[in-house]
């Protein structure tokens, strides 16, 4: 009985975990930017025309963003988007990303293998290649580490009726596994932020017109939702590997 409510404690926690990671790889709030430098001039494009920029994904909005001479440009990117829009200068940076009327002039791109910018000119861009590393690297660990947690709740849902501990002690191996490889790849994300000139990205072309522009930069909703599933992802693990080394001492 003991060991029930253990394998349950196990369950709930590598749930919430997983699903933590789930929400971070599916939603575009990794990385929250603002700058004072203009409006983007990204080509008006719609999906309906079929149209395609220089990395051949299509552009999400009809409308180009406009700015008047007060406002601010807001950047929100994740896994899948990039957008930006403007907003005045009083607003909240996160705050605005998600519960304000984000206007019609808001225009996204796919994001694709974030966290480098999507080349909107001569590709490779030059100004890119420096950190082309974390491209593939941040793309790979995500997903690896996705697959890890599913394929670990799959197992540990099949060892359900205590049938066999070696599938206890193989889906814990799993979860750690996926919490190991989050763990990484916000490393490696915290070492993109802090180290690499995070300034220039933002502003990309627009850097060549604005250099003296003012640019904040904030860790999203997203990052946080993947930096809270790690522990309980790796506790979750942990629990599963005693469970199923307790029910390999009981036979």
């Amino acid at each position: 009985m003991r060991v029930l409510r253990v394998a349950l404690v196990g369950g709930v926690l590598g749930a919430l975990g997983t699903l933590c990671f789930f929400l971070a790889f599916g939603t575009d709030y990794w990385l929250v930017a603002r700058d004072n430098c203009g409006p983007y001039t990204w080509p008006t494009q719609t999906t309906a025309s079929g149209e395609k920029d220089a990395n051949g994904t299509e552009i999400r909005v009809v409308k180009a963003v406009t700015a008047s001479p007060s406002s601010f440009t807001l950047h929100h990117e994740g896994f899948f988007w990039r957008c930006v829009f403007q907003v005045e200068p009083t607003a909240h940076a996160v705050l605005a990303t998600l519960f304000t009327n984000q206007p019609e002039s808001k225009v996204c791109v796919h994001g694709y293998l974030f966290p480098l910018p999507v080349a909107l000119g001569q590709v490779p861009h030059p100004n890119y290649d420096t950190t082309a590393v974390f491209r593939g690297f941040w793309t790979v660990l995500i997903i690896l580490g996705l697959v890890a947690a599913l394929t670990g709740g799959f197992l540990l849902v099949c060892g359900v009726p205590f049938i066999s501990h070696r599938l206890y002690k193989l889906g814990g191996a799993f979860l750690i596994t996926a919490a190991c490889l989050f763990l990484f790849m916000l490393l490696l994300y915290v070492l993109w932020m802090e180290v690499v000139e995070v300034k220039r990205y933002v502003l990309q072309e627009r850097g060549e017109v604005c250099p003296h522009a003012e640019v904040s930069v904030l860790y999203g909703l997203s990052f946080m939702v993947a930096a809270a599933g790690v522990p309980l992802e790796l506790i979750s693990g942990l629990v599963f590997m005693l469970v199923g080394r307790a029910l390999s001492a009981s036979k």
